[in-house]
């Protein structure tokens, strides 16, 4: 089930995404105020498009520092360390628009065959990590307004894993998650 949303919390992390990504890019903004939440430790994916097109995504799926230092490692990463795009200039910072996803636990799923995998997904409201060996992949939950079709979505994750996508990968293994997420504008 979907986290519930907190307007408040979000419009938090998204001040605290810009601020992290201003400062980053040598242009002064004014830091967002403290909360306590934001010393709980959480996972987060901070999401930027230029246009509605993605301009760089980077995230956690594992709750391992606070939320704060998470969310704003993760949007100096994605404006500048993506390795799909080149780095942010400074120029583009009040043309790109951000996303902070807030992840729950992951939770794995046992499945005897990727058809039953299938089966499992909640389309639209699941986020899924991909294992098989030394290889793993995410999409989260957004990705399914891409990929509605379970197969697609699946085999997409697959090759970003490097994985066959139309072939049975061996020893696969999967968990889900579910995110709160904010947008700007």
């Amino acid at each position: 089930m979907p986290l519930p949303p907190d307007t408040e919390l979000g419009q938090i992390l998204l001040a605290r995404a810009r601020h992290a990504i201003a400062h980053e890019l040598g242009a002064e903004r004014t830091p967002p105020d403290g909360d306590p939440r934001l010393g709980e430790r959480g996972a987060t994916f901070v999401t930027l498009k230029r246009g509605g097109d993605l301009r760089g995504c980077i995230g956690s799926v594992r709750a391992q520092r606070s939320l704060g230092e998470d969310v704003v490692l993760n949007a100096v990463g994605a404006a500048t360390r993506d390795p799909r795009f080149p780095p942010m200039s400074r120029d583009e910072l009040d043309k790109v628009d951000i996303e902070v996803s807030l992840l729950s636990s992951p939770e794995f799923v046992e499945f005897s065959d990727e058809s039953e995998l299938i089966g499992k997904l909640r389309p639209g409201v699941d986020g899924v990590l991909l294992f098989s060996g030394c290889r793993s992949a995410t999409f989260l939950p957004q990705v399914w307004e891409q990929l509605p079709e379970p197969h697609m979505f699946l085999a997409a994750l697959k090759q970003k894993a490097g994985l066959a996508p139309d072939r049975p990968a061996p020893n696969l293994m999967a968990a889900t998650y579910t995110v709160r997420k904010w947008k700007e504008r």
